[in-house]
């Protein structure tokens, strides 16, 4: 062990790669750095990032965390591994992220009773079948979180026929919804290989450095697991950007109870913190319109970040919710953009664009078959460099409207460059990383579009920004108490949202103050939220490398296991208990917690452990639930609920 123990934390945002070096025993930052996120290979963005801390003795490092958008980005693009899907006790109802999709005899009942015997020979018959057309098979068996056995015996079952990976629905969640938790357990199949294939690229990428610490992942609860687990529970994983922040933000500020307002290149994440943890989404997560049953933190993600496209239409502008390359960023490798942009005529019409729009290629694609003539000419045209509609249009000989870009747009051959919000703050100077000239370019063309001058049209940007942003912080609250009313189009919100983002009255006022500070993160935040925040009478607090909070989540994150447990009365006498693993029933309520309890504390220190934990302690929560009959006071025992948590900080070392 050397004099100085490290933990690297790495977060892989939809814009940047952001990395820090944490002291573990002291939580100084010594080190931080940002690069592009490398969405082809995400690999090589984290390495470019690495990169930027190899002035410090990165041989001090004791611990690698990473967060990453991966498996919420897979989800949401349809993308992974071929999925065959076998249903215990129940036929198939709803729409399935499954390729195959097959139902054999079995099941249980609420109590855990089975409802008919496991179809054996059905079984092997069917996955003898799936043989071949699929990579991977998901198990679901009705109301297997009150009885896991026929999941377990037909894991076993395929096992013998085919050494195929194989996920239980019951090994992923102890909540009821069957449906939910299908979905869940095809979604975890499906990541499998892409999860294996980043970590691998990751562990390339340490070792190049001559980092030899253990990996460990951030989970959408904000929690850590160990590679091992990663590798298992992939699914685990979504909403692991947006949690790494909240842990971020309350570990750089110390302060326990805020609304978390987190603003990157893409999107705003909103979510609150009570009593140092952000609330948990109580049915689970939902990504890419998939209902799972996974647990992660309850965050309002909107639309709008530092590289939302900014389009001026009818002399109105919107700010994203679309993501673009900005103008300044990528004029520092084109600078020739600038006078390209200083040519492009405000006042024609781009069908599906801007004037200001840039194009570039992001992968040559050239070579490949399905690509229709004028699709090759475009890629050909662009590989000596980006270029502007107009001149992307001359080049071809071509009306910039008649331009066939939508198909390489949307299969990211090629990739949109336009003026976004981090432009503006260029513009007016109070941000100097990249080219400046091609911001204000790209102000001055969609100025002209609104009739108005430059200075006014960065004005009302900003103005803009800050609205969207107090539109989003109102909703993010709504969203919390689960009211379903969305602001942007509920027209009787209008006449009061009007009045208290204008700051006048006409007629009557509104004045909002939130029950929160608020803790901003994220580079651009400085520019918007102190209007925000005295707009909402909120303490505002941005606090020393709120640039990379993500990262300093990561890297500051604990283990986290829990173990869940129900007791409930038998049908006959007596009590079952209900755990992850098992069903069992005992003569004595006493007995059956005894039992409960001893075996969900060392399941869950056991957890905690596989996980990555040093030394975990253990928190038991145990509700006994009981119901009195109207009009008298007997007490009739209903259930008993157990929880038993093991929190530990990671391992350090290899």
């Amino acid at each position: 062990m050397t004099d100085v123990s490290l933990a690297l934390g790495i977060d892989t945002g939809g814009t940047y790669t952001d990395g820090v070096l944490l002291d573990l025993a002291t939580g100084e930052i010594k080190a931080k750095a940002k690069a592009f996120t490398t969405r082809r290979d995400l690999a090589e963005g984290i390495h470019k990032c690495i990169q930027g801390l190899r002035y410090y003795d990165l041989s001090q490092v004791s611990l690698v965390a990473l967060s990453t958008t991966l498996a919420t980005n897979a989800i949401v693009e349809g993308r992974g591994c071929r999925i065959g899907l076998i249903l215990i006790g129940h036929e198939a109802s709803g729409s399935l992220p499954a390729q195959e999709i097959v139902a054999v005899k079995g099941g249980h009942d609420i109590k855990g009773r089975p409802l008919a015997p496991l179809d054996r020979h059905e079984l092997e018959q069917a996955v003898r079948r799936l043989q071949g057309q699929v990579d991977a098979l998901a198990i679901s068996g009705y109301l297997s979180v009150r009885n896991p056995e026929h999941e377990l015996e037909a894991r076993a079952i395929v096992q013998q026929v085919w050494p195929v990976p194989v996920v239980c629905a019951h090994q992923l969640t102890t909540s009821l919804g069957f449906y939910e938790r299908t979905v869940t357990a095809c979604l975890n199949a499906r990541l499998l290989p892409i999860i294996a294939e980043l970590l691998e690229a990751v562990k390339k990428v340490i070792e190049s450095e001559n980092i030899q610490a253990p990996l460990l992942v951030v989970k959408g609860d904000g929690s850590l697991m160990s590679e091992a687990i990663a590798r298992q529970r992939p699914i685990e994983t979504i909403l692991s950007g947006p949690a790494a922040s909240i842990v971020g933000a309350t570990f750089l500020t110390g302060t326990d109870n805020a609304l978390i307002l987190d603003m990157g290149g893409t999107t705003t994440d909103i979510a609150i913190v009570e009593h140092g943890r952000p609330r948990l989404n109580d049915e689970g997560a939902t990504v890419g319109g998939w209902r799972t049953r996974v647990e992660a933190a309850d965050v309002s993600t909107f639309g709008l970040g530092g590289d939302s496209y900014l389009q001026v239409a009818d002399r109105r502008l919107k700010v994203g919710p679309r993501r673009v390359w900005p103008l300044s960023v990528m004029a520092m490798q084109f600078p020739y953009l600038v006078e390209e942009l200083h040519k492009a005529d405000p006042f024609r019409e781009i069908t599906g664009g801007q004037p200001v729009d840039c194009w570039m290629l992001v992968k040559d694609a050239g070579n490949e078959a399905g690509w229709l003539e004028d699709e090759r000419r475009v890629i050909s045209a662009l590989k000596d460099g980006a270029h502007n509609v107009f001149t992307l249009g001359e080049r071809m000989g071509r009306d910039p409207n008649l331009l066939p870009l939508k198909r390489l747009e949307q299969e990211q051959v090629i990739g949109r460059i336009s003026l976004t919000p981090t432009d503006v703050l260029h513009a007016l100077g109070r941000l100097a990383f990249w080219n400046t000239a091609a911001a204000v370019e790209g102000a001055r063309v969609q100025a002209w579009r609104m009739r108005i001058q430059p200075e006014e049209f960065l004005d009302l940007v900003i103005k803009q920004i800050e609205e969207d942003l107090s539109l989003a912080v109102l909703q993010s609250l709504i969203n919390r108490d689960g009211v379903s009313l969305n602001l942007a189009t509920d027209a009787g919100s209008q006449i009061f949202l009007e009045r208290f983002l204008a700051g006048s009255s006409r007629g009557f006022g509104v004045e909002l103050r939130l029950d929160y500070g608020i803790i901003a993160i994220g580079a651009p935040v400085a520019a918007y939220l102190p209007a925000i925040s005295e707009r909402f009478r909120a303490h505002l607090e941005i606090p020393e490398h709120a640039e990379v909070a993500n990262a300093v989540g990561a890297a500051a994150g604990q283990v986290i296991e829990n173990v869940r447990v129900l007791i409930k009365p038998g049908e006959q006498g007596g009590f079952l208990v209900h755990t992850p693993w098992e069903r069992k029933s005992f003569l004595y309520l006493e007995e059956a917690e005894k039992y409960a309890l001893e075996k969900a504390r060392k399941e869950a220190v056991a957890s905690a452990l596989r996980a990555g934990a040093a030394d975990p302690e253990v928190v038991v929560k145990q509700d006994k639930v009981v119901s009195r009959a109207f009009g008298t006071s007997d007490e009739m025992y209903v259930e008993t609920r157990i929880q038993v948590t093991a929190v530990g900080r990671p391992r350090w070392g290899s």
